[in-house]
């Protein structure tokens, strides 16, 4: 099967980068019944007592490799400060973005990102084609990871009314699986790389509506 695969911008000298740029139950019984019966002792009724019910284990994450895909992702949960209008708010949200992202690349399910970008993203359309790609006829991704390294806002806002953040991160290979083995790798760069991420408010929320690299690694 041929295979196309996209690679993914990634995102230096972080602060001078973005000067240049304008996330109990009742007892059985009271009392005498009438038929002589004693009482039962103590010990009697503890053992009679509902037993403490066994905690269920929780399902165990295991990360994708060549012998199958991701189990038990967890699913990222937006912050409350990432709901606020405010710089550092901002900065948790952009954050938020890339946790989202990552679940994508473990599971398939580009939802979450969606949810929080708008259709004109054009990186946001392409990370949903990588995906897509990824995960087509039972296949699977791999590795792929964003490790976010550090997130700057001056919370000004460009003549758009958009607010942008910048965002450090490294990303791992981004590896390909199937049914037939290893499928492909898009290599990474070695040193970090620093994406731009511009948001507005809409209905009281952040939306992402542009992600681009300022320098790749």
């Amino acid at each position: 099967m041929t295979r196309t695969i996209l690679r993914r911008s990634r995102v230096w000298s972080f602060p001078a980068v973005f000067a240049a740029v304008v996330l109990a139950g009742c007892s059985g019984a009271s009392g005498d019944s009438g038929t002589g019966a004693a009482s039962p002792s103590p010990s009697q009724s503890s053992a009679s007592a509902t037993p403490t019910p066994t905690p269920t284990p929780s399902a165990v994450y295991k990360p994708a490799s060549a012998e199958g895909p991701a189990e038990n992702v967890p699913l990222p949960v937006m912050p409350e400060e990432a709901k606020v209008e405010s710089k550092e708010g901002l900065e948790a949200f952009a954050r938020y973005w890339y946790e989202a992202a990552n679940y994508g690349y473990e599971t398939g399910d580009v939802g979450l990102v969606q949810a929080i970008s708008s259709p004109e993203c054009v990186t946001c359309q392409k990370y949903y084609e990588v995906v897509e790609n990824g995960f087509k006829d039972s296949d699977w991704m791999a590795k792929s990871k964003i490790e976010v390294q550090d997130v700057h806002s001056d919370f000004a806002v460009t003549p758009e009314n958009r607010y942008q953040a910048l965002v450090q991160l490294r990303q791992d290979d981004m590896e390909y699986y199937g049914s037939e083995g290893h499928q492909g790798t898009t290599e990474s760069r070695p040193l970090p790389s620093v994406q731009l991420v511009e948001a507005t408010l809409e209905g009281g929320k952040w939306i992402v509506v542009n992600v681009a690299t300022i320098k790749a690694g």
